[in-house]
């Protein structure tokens, strides 16, 4: 079992940054693939960025590839996202999960969800 409790969200202006972490309880952090998602009200759950066990693997979606950033410490438990140059259009809940996944983009994929951590870009 694996618990995720997502912090650092807020309220930020547009071109504003924000650095998002997510910690994880349990010894088995490192051996997860991990993953950030965000979900806009009425809107699915996409997929946002994703980092390898080692992180030797990332991956962005396209709307964020050169503004956000994906990082993880194993000996801490956390990865983060560094978000900047943000827009209003990056307003969303945003989620980390934890996972043996072979295709981090997909949602499914993931094993494990923090509760959400809620970000809003002001224009």
């Amino acid at each position: 079992q694996v618990q995720l409790v997502e912090s650092g969200g807020g309220l930020v202006q547009a071109g504003g940054s924000l650095r998002l972490s997510c910690a994880a309880s349990g010894r088995t952090f490192r051996y997860y693939a991990m993953g950030w998602f965000r979900q806009a009200p009425g809107k699915e759950r996409e997929f946002v960025a994703a980092i390898s066990r080692t992180g030797g693997n990332i991956y962005y979606a396209d709307s964020v590839r050169g503004r956000f950033t994906i990082s993880r410490d194993n000996a801490k438990n956390t990865v983060y996202l560094q978000m900047n140059s943000l827009k209003p259009e990056d307003t969303a809940v945003y989620y980390c999960a934890a996972g043996m996944v072979s295709d981090s983009s997909r949602k499914d994929e993931y094993d494990y969800w923090g509760q959400g951590t809620q970000v809003t870009v002001s224009s």
